[in-house]
């Protein structure tokens, strides 16, 4: 699915950055885009991928804590350790300014 939203963003970029029709059609496609953007089916979907994303990050993590053990470098574990601490303390925004929800 990443590939086909990445091979479709490329088609569009391509097509506005190489098409002659004008003015035009380059404010028709943004009007398209913001309106695809804007549908709340999509940004639905968009937030219920990024939390799936987030919940498997958080078991991934522990598994692989559980497996790597003490043997990671300090300076990697306290790294780790503030950004789950940011995570926790800003209000469950991320730097995108989405929710976690």
């Amino acid at each position: 699915m990443r590939y086909r939203l990445t091979f479709v963003a490329g088609v569009v970029l391509g097509y506005v950055l190489g098409t002659r029709a004008g003015r035009e059609r380059y404010e028709q496609l943004k009007k398209s885009a913001r309106q695809f953007a804007q549908n709340p089916a999509v940004r639905n979907t968009a937030e219920t991928a990024a939390h799936q994303g987030r919940e498997f990050a958080g078991k991934a993590y522990h598994v692989v804590s559980d497996k790597v053990g003490d043997r990671v470098p300090d300076s990697v574990a306290d790294r780790v350790r503030s950004l789950r601490d940011r995570a926790t303390h800003n209000g469950g925004a991320d730097d995108w300014g989405t929710s976690n929800t």
